[in-house]
């Protein structure tokens, strides 16, 4: 192996004898993930993939009453009267439900008739629990006013309502008891399941139950005596607020929004099928860190992947069975670990693959780019023009046998030259730069006149080289700059090529030519030239046709078609579009307020078509300028219209609505269909001047000519004829009836103010 592959193999090797040193920092890392907490939302993620994976129905024994939208429609706005309160539980205590939960706050009094009717209700029934809540779902309650008045607590039980929610509004624990005043109170959840107090405990919901399986009332039909009884005897019910004006609602895991009363049933849910046990993450973590360890000290690809990918697995859907039995434990940063592990294996397999071409064992040309040694030697490309046709005819095991000819022809009269080979045939090499390379390479290139032998068949090896001298610049560009000499040279039908320096500066030239337009349109290099258009019945100038022009400080003037096309294909035509219609307008303007009515016309890109925002920036340039909407052309591509999309047409026709003229522009050059023309608001058509240029000489131009002029007046569409550079086709155009013409022989585009005087003394002449 070539020597800086060598070095790589060392490296990857060093690499995995200090597999410990990963497994430390990655434990390390792991930990502090966990410590912090960063897994919470991947965490709950999981959990509720799983909890899809066993879901299951409620048990039936509890029944949530609800006050829903229907029974605020028929009863009245909230809060209701503490005497309809009472009305429900005496309904529900002669239905003979086994314990009802008023999971509405009831503190304070009201009218002393309806406090009566309640305290008297609870007594009555002496199974309810009322509401406590607390201000902080983490301390104790001190504050009297959180508590029922006495008079309501004396025949009823308490229960706590509190519980904390996460950045999703999603409830994941709930408290058993908690301290309020000098007594433990249960948590609803809890005194629904019937569990024993526990003090300073939470639990985690068990939200694989469905809650849409728990039974549903509506208060306004208990009320009413709209439902069944059997459906509540000797079922635990929780009255609560069902809808959203009034609030109390919470994100469901897995199930979406819903009422808080829900929480406390799926609560009590959880406690009826067991008791959940909370085993944290550092159970997971072990497990995570073992795979990764036995990952470390295996050296087959297939081996580690197999290792980890078995650990994320086991990671992620192992924790089902437990959930089954309610006991949790969070896997993140187990999987962080492994995700880490992972990542650092992968990278050094593909540091090591990375420098090595896999059918020669070469060092490739990631290799060479990586050899700072060769920065100040000469680098050599070389190419073998016929590579890939030669390889597409070889059995796979003979590319080998191909490779192994070429390399020992390169390395003639130097055998220890290290060689880099890359794909579809590139072999490049360093070399002295005080010898004479020119020589070297001549005498390489006469080695391969004669062919190859592969299995007995010969085969042609035509080849090209470029040399690359050395510029100080990085060993990527360099190689990038000696292929591309070679690539010249082969074109060219030289042996070999050094590499141009100027060849970089057109290349660079064209990468900042954007950035350079939007600083030009800023300092004024990029201005606007106006070509008149010419009414062919009055025989006047009508209007102009507005035209970027660019003057480059240093490279003077920059043609349009490369820098609007470049613009456009980088998505940069706006700011450019904007500048030009700007500068048009206020021109049209200028020559309407002078000479009388004068309209212009501006290209528009397709880019444009979906930016929501020009109508108003349009609309906003004719205000500013005092210039009437039907004044302004703007002139769409034949091919871009008809690529346009229904958001296309959408800003077409808002255009068209406040008034400006639409022109399909370089008609001819595209697939319109007479159909497709219906569809599209235009007012004119454009001529391409390929066709009007040509109609003289050329039968077909001038038949098309002749159709679109027939076919648009039949629309009743005015057309405009391009290019025209000679009297005899401006005459025949006349006799086609056609409106408008455009073209050198009426004039050049030219500035604003020779367009002013060609107009003055038009019109002068016109008077004379």
């Amino acid at each position: 192996m070539e020597e800086i592959c060598s070095v790589a193999w060392r490296k990857a090797q060093k690499g995995e004898q200090a597999g410990w040193k990963l497994l430390l920092w990655t434990a390390v890392a792991a930990f502090v993930f966990g410590l912090i907490q960063l897994g919470e939302v991947p965490e709950d993620m999981l959990r509720v993939a799983r909890n899809k994976v066993h879901s299951h129905k409620a048990s039936g024994d509890i029944v949530f009453v609800a006050v829903d939208d229907r029974s605020l429609r028929e009863i009245g706005r909230w809060p209701w009267p503490r005497r309809k309160h009472a009305e429900l539980i005496d309904r529900l205590s002669q239905t003979g439900v086994k314990r009802t939960f008023l999971d509405i706050i009831i503190h304070g009094r009201s009218e002393r008739t309806d406090d009566d009717l309640l305290v008297s209700s609870i007594e009555k029934a002496r199974n309810v629990t009322l509401a406590v809540s607390a201000r902080s779902v983490t301390g104790s309650v001190s504050n009297p006013d959180l508590l029922p008045p006495i008079i309501f607590s004396r025949h009823a039980k308490l229960g706590l309502i509190n519980f904390a929610y996460n950045y999703q509004n999603a409830v994941w624990r709930i408290d058993y008891s908690r301290k309020v005043g000098s007594n433990q109170v249960p948590s609803f959840a809890g005194k629904l399941a019937n569990a024993a107090p526990k003090p300073g405990q939470t639990f985690i919901l068990d939200y694989s139950v469905d809650p849409s399986t728990v039974p549903v009332v509506a208060a306004v039909d208990v009320l009413a005596g709209r439902f069944n009884p059997r459906m509540l005897k000797g079922k635990d019910v929780v009255i609560g607020t069902a809808s959203d004006g009034i609030g109390d609602q919470y994100f469901i895991p897995g199930w979406g929004k819903m009422p808080g009363a829900y929480v406390h049933i799926l609560g009590a849910e959880t406690l009826k099928s067991g008791t959940p046990r909370y085993l944290g993450w550092f159970p997971a973590l072990l497990l995570g860190l073992g795979a990764c360890w036995l990952a470390t000290k295996r050296k087959s690809a297939g081996q580690v992947s197999f290792i980890l990918g078995a650990a994320a697995l086991l990671l992620t859907l192992g924790p089902v069975g437990l959930e089954m039995n309610l006991i949790y434990a969070d896997v993140t940063p187990a999987l962080f670990a492994v995700m880490i592990v992972s990542t650092v294996l992968a990278g050094r397999r593909w540091r090591q693959r990375g420098l090595v071409n896999t059918v020669s064992g070469l060092p490739n040309l990631s290799a060479l780019r990586a050899n700072k040694m060769g920065q100040d030697q000469a680098l050599i490309a070389a190419r073998i023009l016929n590579y890939a046709e030669i390889v597409a005819t070889l059995p796979a095991d003979q590319e080998r046998q191909l490779v192994d000819q070429i390399v020992s022809r390169l390395r003639v009269g130097a055998a220890n030259r290290t060689l880099y080979e890359g794909d579809g045939g590139i072999f490049a090499w360093f070399e002295d730069s005080s010898q004479p390379v020119g020589n070297h390479v001549e005498a390489l290139y006469s080695l391969f006149r004669n062919p190859a032998r592969v299995d007995g068949q010969p085969i042609d090896l035509p080849i090209s080289f470029g040399v690359e001298i050395g510029s100080g610049r990085s060993l990527a560009n360099r190689l990038a700059s000696a292929l591309v000499a070679a690539e010249e040279a082969a074109h060219a039908g030289l042996k070999w090529k050094y590499h141009d320096p100027e060849t970089l500066e057109d290349a660079g030239w064209k990468l900042s030519m954007l950035s350079q337009l939007d600083s030009a349109v800023d300092k004024g290099e990029v201005w606007v030239a106006y070509q008149p258009k010419l009414d062919l019945k009055s025989r006047q100038i009508i209007g102009a046709e507005a035209l970027a022009r660019w003057t480059h400080p240093e490279k003077g003037p920059i043609a349009a078609s490369e820098f609007i096309a470049a613009a456009e294909q980088h998505d940069r035509i706006g700011k450019l579009t904007d500048f030009v219609l700007e500068q048009a307008v206020s021109a049209a303007a200028t020559v309407n307020r002078k000479q009388g009515p004068f309209g212009i016309a501006v290209n528009l890109s397709a880019r444009l078509l979906g930016d929501k925002g020009f109508v108003l920036r349009l609309r906003a340039m004719l205000a500013r300028n005092g210039l009437p909407a039907h004044l302004l052309t703007l002139e769409l591509t034949e091919t871009a219209a008809l690529a346009g999309s229904g958001s296309g047409f959408d800003m077409l026709a808002a255009l068209r609505d406040i008034g400006v003229n639409i022109s399909i522009d370089d008609y001819g050059t595209g697939l319109s269909t007479l159909d497709y023309l219906k569809k599209i608001p235009a007012s004119e058509i454009k001529i391409d001047q390929s066709f009007v240029k040509g109609m003289l000489d050329n039968r077909s131009d001038l038949v098309m000519v002749q159709s679109t002029i027939g076919l648009a007046h039949s629309l009743d569409r005015k057309v405009v004829a391009e290019g025209v550079e000679q009297q005899a086709v401006l005459d025949a155009l006349v006799d086609m009836n056609c409106d408008v013409a455009q073209g050198y022989v009426i004039g050049r585009p030219m500035s604003l103010e020779s367009l002013m005087k060609r107009l003055t003394s038009t019109r002068r002449a016109s008077v004379a």
